[in-house]
């Protein structure tokens, strides 16, 4: 039996969705190594919780205000190899930002993308705002507001919760918990074991769910999506999954953990663990999963050599985006 609301079409998708975001990540960490791109951020780790939280979304009605670490809900939320790859060269044409950020800091409106912040935590409280705009409105969309486990150690992380719990504003908190804030672990962050244990203090239901399980991340995703959705109010859901990189392109993971500790990690990479799932049930096989990652393969080798050829800003385009223009209303 497949799960509720999920085809075995919506499954494969899930599953080409995470090998093609794997494609992508491996591509700009090999472009940064080249000196062809400045910066690079993983998500490696992330798929799963990630993927499985965007296919629990009402497309067109709901918002996602992500975090650095998203390029898996992005990508899954519409986001194309192309326009990640633009925003990696920093060219002109970036739908994100016109070349001026940092990569993965996704602005992309029409497609209920909302901009976030380099600032830890800032977008949480942007996220509570705009779903109390929907509630004030009556609209029916859902904000989902993701973040890392380091992000709960910000005092605006506190100040939107508490916020959230008191109007019911409907939001759902997802916590990517990988257990590193940089090179910081879990343990030396808070002295609670688990970030859901916090959401009593705000009067939310707190949730913890299988990170590098789609799955389970979209079951319990849903389920708080709904809620929201129904003026139930808000949900924290941690998704314990983990970082299989090290922080950035300018971190070393080696510094603060071992080559056996990441190793040993690799056991739960979401991606063979789904593609294990849905060989189970007859719902792929391996020449099928060979030609999904020869696509991936393709469609990022395309987005590459076209993005690289596209044109940077100019100084013409200093002041493009900054100041508004034309008549106000």
């Amino acid at each position: 039996m497949l799960p509720e609301g999920l085809s075995a079409e919506s499954l494969r998708d899930m599953y080409y969705c995470m090998v093609l975001t794997r494609t992508c990540d491996d591509r700009a960490f090999a472009l940064n190594r080249q000196g062809k791109i400045p910066f690079a951020a993983t998500c490696q780790g992330h798929e799963g919780v990630q993927v499985g939280a965007a296919y629990a979304l009402k497309r067109g009605t709901d918002w996602i205000v992500p975090y650095y670490r998203d390029t898996a809900l992005a990508i899954a939320f519409g986001v194309t190899p192309r326009e990640q790859l633009m925003c990696l060269f920093a060219r002109k044409a970036d739908v994100f930002s016109s070349g001026r950020q940092f990569p993965n800091h996704y602005s992309v409106p029409h497609k209920n993308i909302a901009s976030i912040s380099s600032i830890i935590a800032a977008h949480v409280t942007h996220g509570v705002g705009m779903a109390l705009a929907f509630k004030m409105r009556k609209e029916p969309a859902v904000t989902l507001i993701t973040f890392g486990e380091g992000s709960t150690s910000e005092g605006e992380w506190h100040e939107a919760l508490n916020f959230a719990g008191i109007h019911k504003v409907p939001a759902v908190f997802l916590c990517e918990n990988n257990e590193f804030a940089i090179s910081v672990p879990q343990r030396l962050q808070m002295a609670v074991e688990n970030v859901a244990d916090r959401a009593a203090a705000y009067g939310l239901p707190g949730v913890i769910c299988e990170g590098t399980d789609p799955v389970a991340t979209y079951l319990c995703v849903r389920e708080a999506v709904e809620r929201a959705r129904q003026g139930g109010g808000p949900t924290l859901i941690e998704a314990k999954c983990y970082r299989a990189m090290s922080h950035t392109s300018d971190d070393n993971q080696l510094t603060y953990r071992t080559a056996e500790e990441i190793e040993a990690l690799k056991v739960r990479d979401p991606i063979p663990r789904f593609e294990g799932w849905l060989k189970e049930r007859g719902l792929i096989d391996d020449g099928t999963t060979e030609e999904l990652k020869k696509k991936a393969l393709a469609e990022v080798n395309e987005a590459t050599d076209w993005a690289e050829e596209q044109p940077p800003p100019t100084e013409e385009d200093l002041y493009t985006h900054v100041y508004a223009s034309g008549p106000l209303s």
